[in-house]
């Protein structure tokens, strides 16, 4: 029997494993950020060396996420999800045992694998709960991803900075993520969509399209310099404890986190366009705010700016890619996502050879120039009909 002639409504326990599984990629993705410093120094590599292992990252992601759909519609989201998730609690582990740089090349490559394919497969289960539920839960399951990433960077963080040994930290946190997918796994649907779809499975966008994914690509290469940058950047520039280095990202995903879960409320009250005027302004300020100051307090009050900024920009133009007529809504929303994910996975590789070429600083200063594009570009492209 075909996935989609299984098909049947789901309810509050399909509702909070979809909020679990958020809470479990947020969590297993934000872990890394913390890690990088010991990674980095485990095998002995520079910042532009840094850049290509994590363009590994970044290819093993966008390798998975085409396959997933196809998966995902084949074996279920509860397959798809379960096996991602495990993937992914394996890999965190190897990331800080790993001493060369083509074995932590090939780490990153499986863990962007397993990071892809839980997003995406989670996303999917997260647009038919929220359908069948028949009101808004998009901005709360991504507030879970949120949440997810403050208790992954903050909880590594604060148990490195306590002095506990970085490879019990890792295999704590892959526990805790295989925790959450028991909890969760009878709540995955068991197929990946409700109907015989008959939209191909990918097509190239075009027109307005393309300019929103762009935008997004832009916003996500911002969120992706603070995972994979924001500690070193910390570390190396303002002479902050490695331990501690992790709380540059705990402070943009608090930010991020209250931001969306505020988001509906933010969006109804001011309007798309203005969310992204405002919020690129804000994202802007903070990355200028990190390259001016020689404070690191002052450094993280910055990344929370960013994090506020970017919270509600994408959700705005995902509704729009849903209301432009250049393309069919199902193919539009899934290739916006696709050119947006791949800026938080090949953005900090960009980031690693401006940091070689000039410095970490100069890339930063070229982040707000970015945000501030979003800021001047996004509302006329957030007012598509």
């Amino acid at each position: 029997m075909q996935a989609h002639e299984q098909y049947y409504v789901s309810g509050k326990r399909e509702q909070i494993a979809t909020r679990l599984t958020f809470l479990l990629a947020g969590l297993g993705m934000a872990a890394w950020a913390p890690i990088v410093p010991y990674a980095k120094e485990s095998v002995g590599a520079d910042n532009g060396t840094l850049g290509l292992l994590l363009l590994c990252l970044g290819f093993g992601s966008l390798i998975a996420m085409p396959i997933t759909g196809f998966l995902t519609s084949r074996y279920g989201c509860r397959t798809v999800i379960s096996g991602g998730s495990a993937c992914l609690a394996y890999t965190i582990p190897i990331l800080a045992a790993v001493d060369t740089p083509v074995h932590l090349a090939i780490a990153l490559a499986v863990f962007g694998a397993s990071v892809g394919t839980v997003d995406v497969a989670v996303n999917i289960q997260a647009v038919m709960v929220e359908k069948d539920s028949g009101r808004n839960m998009m901005s709360g399951f991504h507030g879970l991803f949120s949440l997810g990433g403050i208790i992954g960077a903050g909880g590594v963080s604060l148990a490195l900075g306590s002095g506990a040994p970085v490879t019990g930290v890792v295999y704590a946190v892959g526990g805790v993520l295989i925790i959450l997918l028991i909890f969760a796994y009878h709540g995955l649907l068991t197929y990946g969509k409700p109907e015989q779809d008959k939209t191909p499975a990918l097509a190239f966008p075009k027109g307005i399209v393309i300019v929103l994914g762009l935008l997004c690509f832009l916003c996500f290469m911002g969120e992706g310099a603070i995972l994979d940058w924001s500690a070193l950047f910390l570390v190396s520039n303002h002479g902050v404890e490695q331990a501690s280095a992790g709380l540059a990202y705990t402070a943009f995903a608090v930010a991020m986190t209250i931001g969306r879960l505020l988001g509906d409320r933010i969006v109804s009250h001011l309007g798309g366009q203005r969310v992204v005027l405002f919020g690129g302004i804000l994202a802007a300020s903070g990355f200028a705010t990190a390259f001016f100051t020689d404070n690191h307090l002052i450094v993280l009050a910055g990344f929370a700016l960013v994090g506020a900024g970017l919270s509600n920009i994408v959700p705005v133009f995902f509704t729009a890619a849903g209301r432009q007529t250049v393309m069919p809504a199902s193919l539009a929303i899934p290739a916006v996502f696709t050119l947006g994910y791949a800026g938080i996975l090949l953005g900090p590789a960009i980031i690693g050879f401006i940091a070689e070429l000039w410095s970490l600083s100069f890339g930063m200063l070229l982040l707000a120039i970015f945000m501030g594009f979003v800021g001047v570009v996004g509302p006329l492209a957030a007012r598509v009909r």
